[in-house]
């Protein structure tokens, strides 16, 4: 009996060897390579899709740019108006400040006059 197993192993190993290989032939007829000219062809398709999809992405990141600088235009632009508008109002208190001198100082002077002329 045990040949008969032996022999019934071998068989079945046949058997599925037979039925993977034709099993692999079909797989390779189904997914065989193409012509050389449809390759060609899929290629030419694969890099036009692939330049329109690059084209849109530069236009896309130009928009973002432009946009991006827009921006930045105009924080720049309210930034220099604020920094105009606190420059002024320094320029106020440094004024007025420059005055309140002035009139200490003209006070004192006249103190100081009047304290000579008394004496």
């Amino acid at each position: 009996m045990t040949n008969r197993d032996n022999e019934s192993s071998i068989g079945k190993s046949f058997v599925s060897f037979v039925a993977g290989g034709l099993m692999g032939a079909g797989f390779a007829l189904l997914y065989a390579p193409q012509s050389g000219e449809r390759t060609r062809e899929e290629i030419r398709e694969k890099a036009e899709r692939t330049l329109i999809k690059a084209q849109k992405l530069e236009d896309s990141i130009k928009d973002t740019v432009n946009q991006l600088i827009g921006d930045i235009s105009d924080k720049v632009g309210q930034l220099i108006e604020e920094g105009k508008d606190l420059a002024e109002d320094k320029k106020q208190e440094l004024i007025a400040a420059i005055e309140a001198g002035k009139n200490a100082l003209e006070a004192e002077r006249e103190k100081l006059e009047k304290k000579q002329n008394k004496s």
